[in-house]
C-alpha cells in the first residue's frame, strides 16, 4: 500500500496547487455513490476540508443504494453536500420516446450543467471523476460526466483506483458494489462493455503504457475480439479527449500554436 499512499498525497497536493493557482479556494464534485466520484471527494474533502462541496444530483432512474452510499460516505468523512434533483429537468424535456443511451446522455450533461452553476455561486473549480480506463475507451459523455477544470484520477486505471480507495478508507458498499453510472436500473459498466475492468486494464496497460502491438498482444494469448474492441475505442473516441479541434487560419492558431502551460505568469 506504499504506492498508494505516495499516490494520494500527491494528488491531494496537486489539488491544492492547481485550484489555489488559479486564484480560486474552493472545489466542487458530483458525488453518484460510485467509487470514482468518491475517491475523488475523499481526496478533495483532505486537500480542501470545508472548502469542499460535494453535490448529489439523483433522477427518477438512480438507485436508493447509491444515494445512501453517497450519505455514509459524506457523514464518515465529514463532507459537506447538497442534493439538487433533476428528475423535473429530464420530465420537462419529454424523454418518453428517448431512447435509454440519449437518457444517459441527457443526464450526464443535465447534472453538468447544475455542478457548473453551483461551482459559479461557490466561487469553485470542477473537480473530474473520469478514470484512465474510461477515458482511453471513451467510456463517457461529451460534456456531461467527462467535463472539469481538474481530473485527479485519469491517469489511474479503474483496477489501480480500487485501490486507491481501499487505502484512503472509501465504504466498503462503494467498493464492493458492481461499477456503474446509475444511468438506469441495473445499469453495469461491465456488462455495457463485455468485459470485466480487469479484462480491460490488461490489455490497455500493455498498450497503452508498454506500446505492445496487437499483433504482441495476441501472440501473448490476450482474445482477439477484446483486443480488436479496445484498440478500436481508443482510436474512435479520441475526439473526447482532447479540445475542440479549430480549423488553421492564422500564424498562431489555438490548440496548435498557442500551447502555453495553463499556470503561464502564475
Amino acid at each position: 500500500m506504499r504506492k498508494y499512499s505516495q499516490i494520494a498525497d500527491y494528488l491531494i497536493a496537486f489539488l491544492k496547487d492547481e485550484v489555489e493557482k488559479t486564484g480560486l479556494k474552493h472545489a466542487v464534485v458530483g458525488l453518484s455513490g460510485g467509487l470514482d466520484s468518491a475517491v475523488v471527494a475523499v481526496l478533495a474533502r483532505k486537500a480542501f476540508g470545508e472548502r469542499f462541496l460535494s453535490v448529489k444530483m439523483p433522477s427518477q432512474f438512480s438507485s436508493q443504494s447509491s444515494l445512501d452510499d453517497a450519505d455514509a460516505l459524506c457523514k464518515t468523512f465529514a463532507i459537506r453536500s447538497e442534493t439538487r434533483d433533476i428528475s423535473v429537468l429530464l420530465k420537462s424535456y419529454g424523454i418518453e420516446e428517448l431512447s435509454r443511451l440519449r437518457i444517459g446522455n441527457l443526464s450526464a450533461r443535465l447534472r453538468m450543467v447544475t455542478l457548473y452553476d453551483i461551482s459559479a455561486r461557490e466561487n469553485a473549480l470542477v473537480l473530474g471523476t473520469s478514470n484512465k480506463s474510461e477515458l482511453m475507451l471513451g467510456y463517457g459523455t461529451l460534456f456531461g460526466d467527462l467535463a472539469s477544470a481538474l481530473n485527479p484520477i485519469g491517469d489511474l486505471y479503474k483496477t489501480e483506483v480500487f485501490e486507491l480507495a481501499r487505502h484512503l478508507g472509501v465504504t466498503q458498499s462503494i467498493i464492493d458494489k458492481a461499477p456503474s453510472a446509475d444511468l438506469w436500473e441495473g445499469q453495469s459498466d461491465e456488462i455495457e462493455l463485455g468485459y470485466t475492468y480487469a479484462q480491460l486494464d490488461a490489455v490497455l496497460r500493455r498498450y497503452v503504457e508498454e506500446r505492445a502491438s496487437e499483433a504482441d498482444l495476441l501472440n501473448e494469448g490476450f482474445e482477439e475480439a477484446l483486443v480488436k474492441m479496445v484498440i478500436k475505442r481508443i482510436y474512435q473516441n479520441q475526439f473526447k479527449r482532447r479540445m475542440p479541434l479549430i480549423a488553421k487560419l492564422s500564424s498562431r492558431s489555438i490548440n496548435h500554436d498557442f500551447n502555453y502551460p495553463r499556470d503561464i505568469g502564475l
